[in-house]
């Protein structure tokens, strides 16, 4: 199948019609079985069209890309299931669990992770209490 992009020279009206090959578009337009769907002109005939051809390299480069994205996801969810495994979760307090080990020298067996706002982690940093921003991807993020 071909699909050709074909313009009436009489109303100037542009569509797509579809053949079984080059000639038999050759040969439906020599027995002027084509026509404008306007105007019903016999006046038809093929206008450019740049061609659909499949471009392996996007392919690749797009295949590539999809393996790249889940060796990455793959390492983030190791990370995640050691930092669950070592860490206490604090859940959104934690600005306020940062500031109590580091001012108020309250140690915990274990270092903490959470959930803090983008502002919250630039106080914090301000304050010189150090922290990592870890993207965090769920079961249902793609």
């Amino acid at each position: 199948m071909i699909k050709y992009n074909l313009i009436c020279k009489d109303c100037n009206k542009s569509f797509d019609s579809w053949f079984a090959s080059s000639k038999d578009y050759e040969k439906l337009k020599k027995l002027k079985h084509i026509s404008c769907y306007n105007c019903n002109s016999l006046k038809v005939d093929k206008s450019l069209m740049s061609p659909n051809i499949a471009n392996s390299k996007k392919e690749e480069f797009e295949k590539k890309n999809t393996e790249k994205f889940e060796d990455i996801k793959k390492t983030i969810k190791k990370y995640q299931k050691f930092i669950q495994n070592n860490f206490e979760y604090v859940g959104e307090n934690f600005a306020y669990e940062a500031r109590s080990v580091h001012y108020k020298n309250k140690k915990k067996s274990k270092g903490i992770y959470g959930n803090a706002s983008p502002k919250e982690i630039k106080e914090l940093n301000e304050e010189g209490i150090e922290t990592e921003v870890i993207p965090w991807i769920t079961e249902n993020d793609n």
